[in-house]
C-alpha cells in the first residue's frame, strides 16, 4: 500500500492513504535513505510504502520503502553529536513566522534558515508576527527587514496570529498547497494555525517570563488537512539552525543578491572575503547588498553557524 506520512515519533509514523485511511506503522528492521544520515530516516511528508499486519486485536503497518523525494528541509544539531534531522519532506513552500521579542528571532537564524530552503529549491514567505504588540520603533524596524528581504525576491507579510491581521492572506496563499510552518518557540506558530483552522485546536502556553522564550507546545512534526484544500505540517520551535552538506565555495549560490553578482568577480572561485576586485564586496560599500545578510553569508562560510543558539547568541 502507498501512504503519506503525517505524524513521526520517532519509532512510530501515521501513514494515511488516499482513501484516507490511517494507520500506525513502524520500520522495517534497519532503514537507511542513500547519503543521508539523519536521526529521522523517515519524515512527515515522506511518500511510503508499506504493509499492514494483525497481531491478536490491532492492525498496524510495516514501512518497507520510501518513495524518492521532491525535496526536505534538514537541519544540523547544535548539539556536540552534530546529528542532522530532516523536518519535514515534500513542502510547496515554508512560512518562517519571525518576532521582534518574545522571543527575538535574529537575522542570522532567518538567512541560514533561507539558504537550507534556497539548496532545496522551497519556497518561503516570511511572517512577521505580533505586530500588534510593537511600538513605533519597533514596527519601524519590522518594516525596515520586510522592505530588505522583499528587495531579494522574498514575499513578506505582516501579520497578528492573535488579532488575525493580515492572516487571510497567509490563508489564500496555503490554498492547493502542503505548506509547513517554522520559527522558534513562541513566535505563534500553533495559535496561528488555529486562527485559520480552529478546528484543529493546537495547544499553545505562554511565554516564560524568566527567560522571555516560548515553550515547546509542538513536540514532534505532524501534518494536518485543512477544510479548503490545504495541507499544513506544524514543527517543533527550532533554536539552533546548522547547515548541512555545503562546500563553502556553493553556500553564496543561496543568497540571490549575491549569486546575482558573482560573475562579476575577478576570480572564479571568490569567496566574497579578502579577495582582490571582488563585485559582491564592492556593492556592499555602496549599500547595493545588505551589511546584515553579507554578516550571516561570512559566519556560514567561515563555520561561526556552528555555535549559534538562540538562547547564547547576541547580534554582532
Amino acid at each position: 500500500m502507498l501512504g503519506i506520512v503525517y505524524k513521526s515519533t520517532g519509532s512510530w509514523y501515521t501513514v494515511k492513504t488516499e482513501e484516507g485511511d490511517s494507520y500506525e506503522c513502524r520500520i522495517k528492521g534497519k532503514f537507511r535513505i542513500k547519503g543521508i544520515k539523519s536521526t529521522n530516516p523517515i519524515a512527515v511528508g515522506d511518500v511510503v510504502v508499506f504493509e499492514v499486519e494483525k497481531i491478536g486485536d490491532e492492525i498496524n503497518g510495516v514501512i518497507s520503502q520510501i518513495e524518492d523525494r521532491k525535496n526536505y528541509i534538514i537541519r544540523k544539531s547544535v548539539k556536540l553529536s552534530k546529528q542532522t534531522h530532516i523536518i519535514a519532506a515534500n513542502i510547496d513552500q515554508v512560512f518562517l513566522l519571525v518576532t521582534l521579542k518574545n522571543p527575538k528571532t535574529y537575522s542570522i537564524f532567518i538567512d541560514r534558515f533561507l539558504v537550507t530552503s534556497e539548496a532545496y529549491d522551497i519556497k518561503t514567505v516570511l511572517l512577521f508576527n505580533k505586530i500588534d504588540m510593537y511600538d513605533d520603533k519597533e514596527l519601524a524596524e519590522v518594516r525596515y527587514l520586510a522592505a530588505l528581504y522583499s528587495k531579494i525576491g522574498y514575499t513578506c507579510i505582516e501579520i497578528s496570529a492573535k488579532t488575525g491581521k493580515n492572516v487571510e492572506k497567509v490563508r489564500d496563499l496555503m490554498k492547493d498547497h502542503t505548506s509547513m510552518f517554522a520559527g522558534h518557540s513562541g513566535v505563534g506558530k500553533s495559535t496561528l494555525i488555529n486562527f485559520i483552522a480552529p478546528e484543529l485546536n493546537l495547544k499553545t502556553t505562554e511565554i516564560s517570563d524568566q527567560h522571555l522564550q516560548g515553550q515547546h507546545t509542538t513536540t514532534f512534526a505532524e501534518m494536518y488537512d485543512l477544510n479548503f484544500g490545504a495541507r499544513i505540517i506544524d514543527t517543533p520551535g527550532i533554536k539552533g539552525f546548522g547547515i548541512v552538506d555545503m562546500d563553502k565555495d556553493e553556500i553564496g549560490d543561496y543568497f540571490p543578491e549575491i549569486f546575482k553578482l558573482k560573475g562579476d568577480c575577478k576570480f572564479n572561485n571568490c569567496l566574497h572575503l579578502d579577495e582582490p576586485k571582488c563585485a559582491v564586496k564592492a556593492a556592499l560599500e555602496n549599500d547595493e547588498i545588505s551589511l546584515s545578510r553579507y554578516r550571516s553569508y561570512v559566519q556560514i562560510v567561515t563555520g561561526v553557524e556552528d555555535t549559534y543558539r538562540m538562547d547564547n547568541y547576541e547580534e554582532l
